[in-house]
């Protein structure tokens, strides 16, 4: 069993970040006034299946969230997922929306 997965917050990469097994899963993003684009997610084959993502994302979200930030989904899984989790779709700037709440 894997253990639990911890993602970090790396600020001057940009992008939020699990290393697991030797392996980096990254979330990526620009900050751009009070939008956070996420331009990015990449999580290796070795890590695939173990929930990574999600818990990138979630992270990342939960971060826009306390921090008052619009998110623009630039990244076609960022965009799937908030479009499966209503719970997220008001975080998304209007001008991007493209069909959300």
């Amino acid at each position: 069993m894997s253990s639990p997965t911890t993602v970090m917050h790396n600020v001057q990469q940009e992008r939020f970040e699990v290393q697991q097994d030797g392996h980096l899963a990254e979330l990526d993003y620009r900050r751009a006034g009070n939008q956070i684009i996420f331009t990015h997610t990449g999580v290796p084959d070795e890590l695939e299946g173990r929930g990574i993502g999600s818990a990138l994302l979630k992270t990342g979200l939960t971060y826009a969230r306390e921090n008052g930030l619009e998110v623009v989904p630039l990244c076609p899984f960022v965009r799937g997922y908030i479009e499966r989790k209503p719970e997220y779709q008001d975080l998304v700037s209007k001008a991007s929306s493209g069909g959300f709440a």
